[in-house]
């Protein structure tokens, strides 16, 4: 287990581990609490009852959060040829380009947070499963991040939307701002994290589908919500 900080334990010490507080209580714990000399950012986690393993059960999606993320824009590269390369270069693409590149990306370069392309092609795209796959930045419809309007995808990940996907324990996380937020921005972006995976429930899920759900910040500790 890694070494925590004084400050961690401190504001851990603090949290009561049997009480399910309401976001609200939680995310002005979360502000208050926040320490480090940065920015932190304030993350929704989610445990949900899914078997990751079954086909049917799979959880992903994507939302726009109404007050997007805060911090460093993101840096988005666009696969697209011709118009539509225009139209996502007009929209403020940070990167553009075909089958350059993909080569350059099976070339060992990363330094993207967002793929998105055009259906169009895909067909050159899908090579690189093995290397964006694993980086979760591998474009798919279901995220949003394949879309014959590109310049609308570009815009919407620049203003704050957020992909999410299950993970192998059936959690998933994603981030909802930072602790600088007012509080009202944050609750809304939470809610609109939280409203969007409840509404993702796959076909294949049984029982209780939300089995639990924590806020925290980059350097803090996590609280469980009541969300009854």
């Amino acid at each position: 287990m890694p070494k925590r900080s004084k400050r961690y334990d401190g504001a851990r010490a603090l949290v009561d581990r049997a009480k399910r507080y309401s976001l609200e209580e939680a995310l002005g714990f979360v502000k208050k609490s926040a320490s480090a000399k940065f920015d932190e950012t304030v993350e929704v986690s989610m445990r949900l009852g899914v078997d990751p393993r079954k086909g049917d059960q799979q959880v992903r999606g994507s939302v726009v959060l109404p007050h997007g993320l805060g911090g460093k824009a993101r840096v988005v590269l666009v696969f697209a040829e011709g118009d539509a390369a225009t139209e996502a270069e007009a929209a403020g693409a940070d990167h553009v380009g075909g089958e350059d590149l993909v080569e350059k990306i099976q070339g060992g370069w990363s330094e993207f947070d967002v793929a998105i392309a055009h259906p169009g092609m895909m067909r050159h795209v899908g090579k690189l499963g093995r290397v964006l796959g694993p980086q979760g930045k591998m474009p798919s419809p279901k995220a949003g991040t394949v879309s014959p309007d590109v310049g609308a995808a570009v815009l919407e990940f620049k203003a704050g939307k957020v992909n999410y996907r299950v993970d192998k324990d059936a959690n998933v996380h994603g981030p909802v701002g930072k602790v600088s937020f007012s509080d009202d921005k944050l609750i809304e972006n939470a809610r609109a994290f939280i409203t969007s995976v409840t509404a993702a429930r796959p076909s294949g899920a049984k029982g209780t589908y939300i089995r639990r759900v924590s806020v925290c910040s980059t350097m803090g500790p996590g609280l469980y919500l009541d969300l009854a």
